[in-house]
């Protein structure tokens, strides 16, 4: 009963308050939230179900593919039961700890979900633009240590976000409008100084997003222009199509997340609300799509996917 009689002087803990202005609203607004995250559970787990038991889909691209599902239900995991608990239990108090926890995971996958999808950008240029060494060039060990690599920099790239904000310090108003620990949002509630937060934080999404997005663009740019220089139909079609499943779930990632962020920071004539609801979407609509958009267009997926669902 504690977390219902939580205080805003409280100095151990934070209260994040949902949607502001949609109070009245959080029970219907948690229907799609909790329908979105179970269909994104389900079909990722569906994924990596599938491709951990058949051994024909053990290749870089399907292990890339599990590294992606895994940090999509990751990112969704370490919002949204807070979320809920928000919406149908009016559970707002969240430890200062557990706030900067949460923003340090959420952060660190969705900086580790941005390096997959450039290694996947590269995999689709080596199979292009050079097939007689792909078998050589990308192998599953160095797939796995790429993966590592793309731990190693969110860590290190997120870690000063939690530790900046451990430091300033936060006065009678703890209260976050937000259903989660976003790091703008609770550095705005801080008393003290926050330009070096706003500023690193600012850096990271120049540095992160812009750069990985550049080499994204490099990739296809040449993963086009082989396309284009094929000669035969069959042979050009069957090209795009390999990466179409790609390019869909790359604009779906970051189109989303780069508004939300930047409406976020910069835009004073958007509803509070509508920031709150955009954020959530974009955590939740891509893990949701992705098994379907990868399930559709990859056809030695969909068919063991077929196959193991017509066998239950």
């Amino acid at each position: 009963m504690a977390s219902f009689n939580l205080t805003p002087s409280d100095p151990s803990t934070f209260i994040l308050m949902g949607i502001p202005g949609l109070e009245a609203a959080h029970i219907l607004i948690s229907i799609p939230l909790s329908v979105f995250y179970i269909i994104s559970l389900l079909g990722n787990f569906m994924v990596l179900f599938v491709v951990g038991k058949e051994q024909t889909l053990h290749k870089p691209m399907y292990l890339l593919l599990c590294m992606l599902e895994l940090t999509d239900i990751s990112t969704s995991t370490s919002v949204v039961p807070k979320a809920l608990c928000i919406f149908w239990f009016n559970l707002k108090g969240i430890t200062v700890d557990g706030c900067l926890t949460q923003m340090f995971f959420l952060d660190v996958f969705s900086v580790m979900h941005s390096s997959i999808l450039v290694t996947m950008a590269f995999d689709r240029y080596v199979a292009i633009c050079n097939p007689l060494r792909y078998s050589t060039i990308l192998t599953n060990a160095r797939i796995a240590k790429l993966g590592l690599v793309g731990l190693i920099r969110a860590v290190l790239f997120i870690l000063p976000l939690p530790l900046l904000l451990k430091r300033q310090p936060f006065c009678t108003n703890r209260i976050i409008p937000h259903t989660y620990c976003e790091h703008i949002a609770v550095a705005k509630i801080s008393c003290g100084d926050i330009t070096v937060n706003k500023m690193y934080g600012l850096v990271i999404a120049v540095t992160v997003i812009g750069l990985d997005l550049m080499l994204i663009a490099l990739s296809y740019g040449l993963v086009i222009r082989a396309i284009l220089r094929i000669s035969t139909k069959k042979a050009h079609q069957k090209a795009l199509n390999t990466c179409t499943a790609h390019i869909c779930v790359m604009l779906m990632s970051y189109t989303p997340s780069l508004f939300s962020k930047l409406t976020h920071r910069f835009s004073q004539g958007i509803a509070p609300h509508v920031h709150i609801i955009l954020a959530n979407l974009y955590l939740l609509i891509p893990p949701m799509l992705n098994p379907i958009i990868y399930g559709v267009k990859t056809k030695e997926l969909r068919d063991k996917v077929v196959k193991y669902i017509c066998r239950r």
